[in-house]
């Protein structure tokens, strides 16, 4: 028996979308209030333009990337039309080169200097003119060079060859109504159309004919939109006729029925959808709404799958889509927005969290470059080609680590050489304690150090135990097993109120330490470790320089000793 799985497994489930910080935006920009449903912006990996108001004509703004923040007023503009601005779409095969639509009539292409601007720039380097009313869609062609679509309302889709500034094809008759969208198809030889008769078209440009046609795709009379998918289908988002918002999904060789349907709410705003070829992911975000949703589109049903929706606060008012070569790699960047408030453009990053710092093969395929695969005369004469691929894995940028940092290890000789040189200044600190044996118990009694008993500081007990100084081979192995902080500790530790408090806690901590701490102060074995001291005192000249003799007071035990000094006598310590 199989049960069926309850969540679908897709490594998009957890895209979620992050707004950038405040000193990232771009401040008081006037975006244009025209009544027409284009998306007032247009991005690429160089710069973002903006259509903004304007007196006495049309206008938009082209920033740097990198200028964030504030836009003073003065700031330069591209205002060549004369009436205002309705498109604008940045050239896929050069990052300095946008085209704009006006209600002027015309379509203008203008060539951005290699830093933006510096003053407002009003000669374009191409007018186009053929369209009797306004312009309000701009397009380029995916893959052929200087081939610019526009569409305008008097229901003509005008082809031009920008090299040369000529017409290649003029399709007229084909709709008989206003065109909402263009799009084109992923190797550019159709693109589909939606027209207010509720119709979508698919188009042969040069065969001039309609390949496919389905009528009343979303039967609402409000505006909808059409774009072509990576592998031939269409996405459409529209209204129906209880003007509820559609999204629906169609195959180009059979538009009787959508292959998958989804109605959303009951706004008003119109639907603008975005496209990723590179991941089967279309974001639809609507006029006038404050959320992003997005779908993945797949082979199985229900073939639209909802995976998340991105909400903010304010309204957006147009929306900008950066190409896929202008993300972010490294931080597992999928998508990039730029969302229009009314005074103000706010990037939003759409985000696939992954644990692995390194490049992500499955979310960064070869994508779209800039390079185009044709020139305007190859197409014209019957060429199809799709994008030229280039790979992201150049863009990535790994996360800095931390320098490994490594410290010779001669511990033998600088042992030997504290000894030879007398050095008896301590450092700041005693030495830490390997983690491995810092819990462990004293060694046991009677071979290589004995104890005696010592006097407290301070009213606490005095813990016994002071080590014979080890000599020779024996101090020298010593050394060997002993961080460098604990070979430059060359003599007992005289702060005696530290070292009592340090030696409570860690007899107090374990069980082992306190019933080690009992033997030797009132074990079995402490008279002994009287006489060992009073011989190893007495060869020293009683000077108090063996372990555990303070060297100030010259007698036994005066001060509590803390783990180095019982254990290591003169010079040799054994961190704990």
């Amino acid at each position: 028996m199989s049960f069926r799985k309850v969540v679908r497994q897709s490594k998009f489930r957890h895209v979620f979308g992050q707004p950038v910080k405040t000193d990232q935006c771009y401040d008081d920009i006037r975006v244009s209030r025209v009544t027409w449903d284009s998306t007032f912006c247009a991005v690429n990996p160089s710069f973002v333009a903006i259509i903004v108001e304007a007196s006495g004509g049309g206008a938009f703004l082209v920033l740097p990337l990198h200028k964030t923040g504030r836009i003073d007023k003065s700031y330069p503009t591209v205002c060549g039309h004369t009436g205002p601005v309705l498109d604008i779409d940045w050239c896929p095969h050069n990052d300095h080169v946008i085209a704009s639509g006006s209600e002027d009539c015309t379509v203008m292409v203008w060539q951005i200097p290699e830093n933006g601007l510096s003053q407002p720039l009003t000669e374009p380097v191409v007018v186009l003119e053929g369209h009797s009313k306004r312009v309000g869609i701009v397009t380029w062609h995916p893959t052929a060079r200087n081939v610019l679509l526009s569409a305008g309302c008097d229901n003509v889709v005008l082809i031009w060859n920008v090299g040369t500034a000529e017409e290649l094809y003029r399709l007229d008759g084909l709709h008989p109504d206003l065109i909402y969208s263009v799009s084109w198809s992923r190797d550019g030889s159709r693109f589909c159309t939606a027209c207010k008769d509720k119709s979508v078209r698919v188009i042969d440009p040069r065969r001039g004919t309609v390949v496919a046609e389905k009528e009343r795709a979303h039967e609402g009379a409000r505006p909808m939109r059409a774009i072509f998918l990576a592998d031939g289908k269409i996405f459409t988002t529209g209204f129906s006729r209880m003007s509820e918002r559609q999204v629906a999904l169609w195959d180009t060789e059979n538009l009787e029925e959508p292959m998958g349907l989804q109605e959303l709410d009951s706004s008003n705003g119109a639907l603008l959808p975005f496209y990723d070829p590179d991941t089967n992911v279309v974001y639809v975000c609507g006029k006038g709404d404050s959320s992003i949703r997005y779908f993945e589109i797949t082979e199985e049903p229900p073939y639209i799958h909802f995976l998340n929706t991105f909400t903010s606060k304010e309204p957006q008012r147009g929306m900008g889509w950066m190409p896929k070569r202008g993300l972010d790699v490294s931080k597992c960047e999928i998508a990039r927005f730029y969302k229009l408030h009314e005074r103000k453009c706010e990037p939003i990053i759409m985000t696939v969290p992954r644990k692995s710092d390194l490049f992500q093969d499955d979310l960064y395929p070869d994508t779209a470059g800039p390079e185009a695969a044709m020139e305007a005369e190859e197409w014209v004469a019957g060429r199809t080609a799709g994008p030229v691929l280039v790979s992201l894995r150049q863009a990535y940028v790994p996360s800095k680590q931390r320098d490994l940092k490594v410290s010779r290890r001669t511990l033998l000789h600088d042992s030997r050489a504290t000894a030879a040189t007398g050095a008896t200044t301590p450092p700041s600190t005693p030495p830490a304690a390997p983690a491995s044996s810092r819990f462990s118990a004293p060694p046991a009694l009677g071979s290589g150090s004995t104890a005696v008993r010592g006097q407290g500081g301070r009213g606490q007990r005095g813990v016994a135990g002071v080590g014979v100084a080890l000599r020779g081979a024996s101090r020298a192995a010593v050394a060997d097993r002993v961080s460098p902080r604990a070979a430059a500790w060359t003599r007992c530790c005289r702060r005696w109120r530290r070292c009592g408090r340090w030696w409570r806690s860690r007899a107090s901590a374990s069980p082992a330490w306190r019933s080690r701490s009992e033997e030797l102060r009132v074990g079995p074995g402490a008279a002994r470790l009287v006489q060992l001291e009073e011989e190893g005192r007495e060869e020293e000249g009683g000077e108090g320089r063996t372990g555990g003799v303070d060297s100030t007071q010259g007698q036994l035990g005066t001060q509590p000793r803390c783990w180095h000094c019982l254990q290591g006598g003169r010079g040799a310590q054994v961190p704990p």
